[in-house]
């Protein structure tokens, strides 16, 4: 019926498009009979829902029985603007409104949402009697699983959002319980002890005799790896990253704030930052990490600041911050830390990392070996480095972050999931963010393809495979992590769409997907330039390929879930500079709008 009266809109040239949170309007039709009926009974129930409006938004043609209901639409429009403290009131197409109606209706699971769920229960673990995790894969066909048998800590983030929004929130509280008890275990590499905060990579049930003696029967214990047993023996700087941010989203889901404010859980989350934010040699604000530290984790080249690791890190730091209860003095002067490193991040991020056209044309003719203060070329990046196969790929609009920062080196491959957290994250502005889509959906059959989504392009080859990987055997160009299609990365696709009321772009992502997941038995990844085959050496049943499926179809019906893991942008982020104080350096230096110079 709705449906119809926006046809009637459209048709008639009626000009009454106004903007409504997405959420408040799902909970007006859900609970109004008769919604075309007449405009009053809709206005009065989204007024006593603004409480609860979310950013991602929708243009909600309709057809008001009269002048006075247009105009009382209008006043909610605004209301709803003025009393929510979201920003974003982004504009989609109109196409996105059958889209909203259809799931906002009775919805009845498809069959590969079926078994999508059923394979999901099936890949949970238990420790003790308790759910405490879901393992890597549950591939038949493979004799020889190596770590797939583990439960993953990344891994594990889209299966925590599935159970949270199922309402099944036992077995992330245990997970994150269990966890943090892990990170006190002592942790030794030929006889070297990393960071006392760093988390484990990952860690699986072992039943063994109590106290090592047959008679005394078996017990169960959680055996990690913080990445000496990994391949490279690589640590995981993103375990404590995303160990925040999924403790954030459970308060937030939950209400319950008591576990996060448990002393353990303060004090796992102060070590964590200890770690993040110990003093070194580094001259940037942007955190120095190994290659193959994060989901690529293997050499492909993204060792120094690459921008996973910046966006994770950047949205960790906002959501500890919120967390830390101000009981102590270490508290107070971490918030000092935090509030001093995220401003830094911020400008450096939004400044250095980005690119679109006229950013590109700018490197095409920076001047090189600039000694100097007032420098133009900060990085002394080297114009002849750009790859010719971006001067015809970047498109007139649209833009987005770089993978990698450091002196004399750009790395201009697209990273996907980089650029997706910097939206959920607010790493990035509201125009970037919209800008970062705007290239997603312009490049769509180089980043979407046949499977989303591309987690980086274009594929390193030739020569550059040879040096970069040291001709991984697995990152074959467009395969895994050198140009492969990973269908994980669609819930984070989703996330950012919600944010910027993108969601036909979301839902385009999604019905890609559902029409091979299943008949493909749910790989690990994709291989080829588009997507077309399934991974030469992806495992089968890969969790969280079936729970990044089925996270992207709840967010499309729940979007107000989204909110558990953005951020919006910081109204008076606070620019710490010591220039003034080094009489050597006189250059201008413009702080952001509305913010605070210390």
């Amino acid at each position: 019926m709705m449906a119809a009266a926006a046809a009637a809109a459209a048709s008639s040239g009626c000009p009454s498009t106004v903007r409504i949170a997405a959420s408040v309007f799902y909970k007006a039709w859900q609970q109004q009979q008769q919604p075309a009926a007449g405009a009053a009974g809709l206005i009065r129930h989204c007024k006593s829902s603004c409480s609860s409006v979310v950013s991602s938004v929708v243009l909600l043609p309709l057809v008001p029985s009269d002048v006075s209901g247009a105009c009382q639409i209008k006043q909610l429009a605004s209301t709803v603007k003025k009393e929510s403290t979201l920003e974003r009131f982004s504009t989609t197409t109109t196409a996105s409104l059958p889209l909203l109606l259809r799931n906002s209706e009775r919805y009845v699971e498809s069959p590969s949402e079926k078994e999508a769920w059923a394979l999901l229960k099936d890949a949970v673990v238990t420790y003790c009697g308790e759910p405490v995790g879901t393992i890597a894969a549950r591939d038949p066909s493979d004799p020889f699983p190596q770590n797939y048998d583990q439960v993953f800590l990344r891994d594990f983030i889209p299966s925590a959002i599935a159970f949270l929004i199922k309402g099944e929130h036992e077995i992330v509280r245990n997970f994150l319980v269990h966890t943090l008890q892990l990170q006190s275990w002592e942790k030794t590499v030929d006889c070297y002890s990393p960071g006392q905060g760093l988390m484990p990579a990952s860690f699986k049930v072992l039943t063994v005799f109590r106290d090592g003696n047959e008679a005394n029967g078996t017990e169960e214990i959680l055996d990690p790896d913080f990445g000496e047993a990994a391949i490279g023996r690589v640590a995981p700087v993103d375990s404590g990253l995303w160990w925040i941010i999924l403790l954030r989203a459970y308060a937030k889901c939950t209400g319950d704030t008591s576990l996060q404010e448990r002393v353990d859980f303060q004090t796992g989350i102060k070590m964590i930052l200890k770690v993040c934010l110990a003093d070194g040699f580094d001259m940037f604000p942007t955190l120095l990490v190994t290659d193959g530290s994060c989901m690529i984790d293997r050499r492909m080249g993204i060792h120094g600041h690459p921008l996973e690791i910046q966006a994770l890190f950047y949205q960790a730091l906002r959501f500890a911050r919120d967390m830390l209860v101000q009981e102590d003095g270490v508290a107070q002067d971490l918030k000092k830390l935090i509030n001093s490193r995220l401003s830094a991040l911020l400008f450096h991020i939004q400044e250095y990392y980005w690119l679109d056209l006229r950013k590109l044309n700018e490197i095409y003719r920076y001047k090189t070996e600039e000694y100097s203060y007032d420098a133009v070329n900060k990085f002394n990046i080297y114009p002849d480095q750009v790859s010719p196969w971006l001067f015809e790929w970047i498109p007139n609009k649209g833009g987005y972050f770089i993978g990698n920062l450091q002196p004399a080196h750009m790395d201009f491959r697209f990273f996907s999931l980089g650029n997706l957290w910097s939206i959920c994250g607010s790493l990035a502005t509201k125009t970037q963010a919209e800008d970062i889509l705007e290239l997603m959906e312009a490049k769509w059959d180089d980043l979407i393809g046949t499977m989303p989504l591309k987690i980086c392009f274009p594929a390193l080859a030739e020569d550059e495979w040879r040096i970069i990987t040291g001709s991984d055997p697995k990152n074959t160009p467009w395969s895994y992590h050198n140009g492969g299609s990973w269908p994980t990365l669609m819930w984070q696709f989703s996330v950012a769409c919600i944010k910027m009321g993108r969601l036909d772009l979301a839902q385009r992502a999604v019905e890609v997907a559902e029409k091979r997941l299943s008949r493909d038995r749910w790989p690990e990844y994709y291989d080829t330039r588009s997507g077309r085959f399934v991974g030469k050496q992806a495992r089968l049943f890969q969790t969280w390929s079936i729970a990044g499926f089925l996270v992207a179809k709840l967010l499309l019906r729940n979007p107000e879930a989204a909110s558990w893991l953005t951020c919006d942008e910081e109204s008076n982020p606070v620019i710490s500079c010591g220039l003034d104080m080094n009489p050597r350096r006189r250059r201008k230096f413009n702080p952001l709008s509305n913010s605070n110079l210390v």
